[in-house]
């Protein structure tokens, strides 16, 4: 697929490389996300970034219609009827650029436009104005149903819960039997949390996040609703720092060290697994297991229930510390400790002590869920980074989101 370079829009200068969208998952190398926050600082450092190249202002919502037309027509090659529905705001107006593109590419394009034309923002008004030059007409009704629908409603800027038209358009993307591309966000999906706002998200199959890539579309409902993710920093400098990183292979499968012959077992370091509450022995059992599969020279169970057997059957290699917690703080410092593995309520009471003493911290389950109802204990995990001190968080989407 290849676009005529004569007509990507009023602002060819700005186009001189194409944007080249790319699948996030699975992710190869660790990836940076941005909140709304983070986003904005994105967007004023790309502002700047053009300014200082002389290019035209409104480049950026260029490249952003221009990538969306792009990932359509690579993702479904076949359809020929596509249903653009814009919000009032930017994302809109990449929407319309989209439209503009996709209707040279001799696509039978529909618009609808939810929200008062003459309130566009100013990057927006511009947008629809070349949309109406290439043959774009515009309307305030649901389009008919075709062979692809691309939601560019809300994205990052959903400021409140949808209603009247704008939840009536989410619907009726929802409602659709053609799959859906979602411009940045799925709109009624929280950027930050993946949290739906309001009554329903857009489903859609396919979600081209630009600029950045946003937490909340791997959080929460976030994976539901996005489908398959894709990416474009739009050619845009790194210019805010990630409120988060989503782990890539290269992290993940990193080769253990190797081992000579006169190492043992004390010469790769001690894990201590703090968890198994009454009945929830099997989560610490398990971690320890992983422990000793990942390369942990000694692995210690130290579990919250002192009527649990000591003894793991299937892994007589774990070995018991009642109270690990109890321990001095250099023996705390010098471990590992993974707490969290069914720990149920009696985690609370050794967490902060854990959350002080010792060396490397890993939290999981029960315990992240302890930190989320303690402002202290926050503080104080804070504290450690301030500290040197290392700790990984492993939640799932939903505990990811709170």
């Amino acid at each position: 697929m290849a676009f005529d370079s004569g007509r990507h829009g009023p602002h060819n200068a700005a186009m001189a490389t194409p944007p080249s969208p790319h699948r996030v998952l699975p992710a190869r190398s660790d990836v940076p996300l941005h909140d709304a926050a983070a986003t904005r600082l994105l967007e004023s450092a790309a502002g700047s970034a053009l300014r200082e190249q002389a290019l035209d202002e409104h480049a950026l919502m260029q490249r952003a219609g221009l990538s969306v037309a792009r990932l359509a027509r690579a993702l479904a090659p076949g359809a020929h009827r596509i249903a653009v529905v814009c919000g009032p705001g930017n994302n809109g107006g990449d929407g319309l650029v989209a439209a503009a593109h996709l209707i040279q590419q001799g696509c039978a394009v529909q618009v609808q436009l939810v929200g008062e034309p003459d309130r566009l923002p100013t990057d927006a008004r511009r947008a629809l104005e070349w949309a109406q030059s290439q043959g774009i007409s515009v309307c305030t009704d649901a389009p008919s149903p075709g062979d692809m629908a691309i939601d560019a409603l809300l994205g990052l800027g959903l400021g409140r819960v949808p209603q009247g038209a704008m939840a009536e358009s989410i619907a009726w993307l929802n409602q659709c039997t053609c799959p859906v591309l979602a411009v940045d966000l799925p709109s009624g999906l929280s950027g930050d949390t993946g949290a739906i706002v309001g009554e329903q998200a857009v489903r859609a199959r396919w979600t081209l996040s630009l600029l950045s890539l946003k937490p909340g579309l791997f959080t929460a409902q976030g994976r539901d609703h996005a489908g398959e993710i894709w990416f474009d920093a739009l050619g845009t400098p790194a210019g805010a720092p990630p409120a988060a990183h989503l782990l890539g292979a290269s992290t993940a499968q990193r080769t253990p060290p190797h081992r000579r012959h006169t190492q043992h077992k004390g010469s790769f370091g001690d894990v201590v697994v703090v968890g198994g509450a009454a009945g929830m022995q099997g989560a610490a059992w398990l971690a320890g297991r992983a422990a000793c599969g990942a390369g942990a020279g000694r692995v210690l169970l130290s579990l919250l229930d002192p009527r649990a057997p000591e003894f793991d059957g299937a892994s007589p290699e774990l070995m018991s510390h009642p109270k690990a917690w109890e321990a001095s703080p250099a023996w705390l410092q010098a471990r590992t400790v993974v707490c969290g593995c069914g720990g149920g309520n009696t985690l609370r009471d050794v967490l902060p002590t854990l959350i002080h003493h010792t060396g490397r911290l890993v939290l999981d389950a029960d315990a992240l869920n302890a930190v989320a109802a303690d402002p202290a204990s926050l503080a104080s995990l804070r504290g450690r980074h301030q500290r040197g001190r290392f700790t990984i968080l492993t939640p799932h989407p939903l505990e990811a989101a709170r």
